[in-house]
C-alpha cells in the first residue's frame, strides 16, 4: 500500500532536487539538518531540533534532477520514498513523492497513511513556500 502526493512548483527542476539533497537547503523547508549531500549507497542522518528528533534514511538511487529514492523505517515497517521530478517548462516542475511499505493488516493503517500524507503535503507546501517566496519558517509549525 501507498500514497502519493503531488505538487506544482514554479522552480527548474536542479533547484526543486538540490532543495532535497543538498544539506545547507534542506533546513529551509523540512529537517533542521542533514548529515550529508544525498547521494546513492549512503546513510544520511536527518535532525529535526525543534522536536528532538532523528531520522536515519539509506539513499538508494539518485537521478540528479529527476529522482531521489530513499528507505526509512517506522515502528514495526520499512518504507520506500520516491520522489520524482518531472520539468514541465524552464520554470515549473512537477514534484510526486510516493511513499510504500504500509501494512494493511495493521490496525493502526488508516492512521498511519493519513498521518504520512499529512506530512508529505506539508513538506512540500514547505518546499514551495522556500523556492517560489523564500519563506524558511514554515517548517516547524506542523504540531502532532
Amino acid at each position: 500500500m501507498n500514497i502519493l502526493t503531488k505538487f506544482s512548483i514554479a522552480r527548474p527542476a536542479h533547484e526543486v532536487f538540490e532543495a532535497f539533497v543538498d544539506p545547507a537547503k534542506i533546513g529551509n523547508f523540512w529537517f533542521s539538518s542533514s548529515s550529508d549531500r544525498w547521494e546513492a549507497g549512503k546513510t544520511i542522518t536527518l535532525r529535526y531540533e525543534e522536536y528532538n528528533a532523528t531520522v536515519v534514511i539509506k539513499v538508494v538511487e539518485v537521478k540528479r534532477n529527476q529522482k531521489i529514492v530513499f528507505v526509512w523505517e517506522g515502528p514495526g515497517e520499512e518504507h520506500v520514498v520516491t520522489i520524482a521530478l518531472q520539468e514541465v517548462d524552464e520554470a515549473r516542475t512537477v514534484i510526486e513523492v510516493n511513499e510504500e511499505g504500509f501494512s494493511q493488516d495493521d490496525p493502526e493503517f488508516v492512521s498511519k497513511l493519513v498521518d504520512n500524507k499529512e506530512g508529505w503535503v506539508f513538506v512540500l507546501t514547505c518546499l514551495k513556500a522556500y523556492l517560489e517566496f523564500g519563506v524558511k519558517e514554515l517548517r516547524a509549525g506542523l504540531v502532532k
